[in-house]
């Protein structure tokens, strides 16, 4: 495993997190690895997630392992961006938390 990059972080945890789009993602875990909040895991798609998919998409999953990404420490997240620029789908895009 690779050494979690460091970043300067630009919000207090929390504000922004972190939203993974099932559909792109391929569970390769470049996010997991570069987060220096560890916000990330990778692991099985949810069966209530996976019924969503359209057909293509669900396809894909079966092809990558059915693994994606999931936030489960999102309100840790500080907004370094590190996550976006490491994943190669493109899958993660940074939201204002709700």
């Amino acid at each position: 495993m690779r050494q979690k990059a460091t970043a300067e972080c630009k919000q207090e945890a929390g504000v922004i997190v972190p939203v993974v789009d099932l559909r792109r993602c391929e569970g390769k875990g470049d996010c997991l690895e570069v987060c220096p909040e560890n916000v990330f895991e990778i692991r099985r798609i949810d069966d209530a997630d996976y019924a969503k998919l359209g057909a293509m998409n669900r396809f894909k999953l079966r092809v990558h392992g059915m693994k994606v990404a999931y936030t489960p420490n999102a309100d840790a997240c500080r907004s370094c961006g590190l996550c976006v620029t490491a994943c190669p789908e493109r899958a993660i895009k940074l939201a204002r938390a709700s």
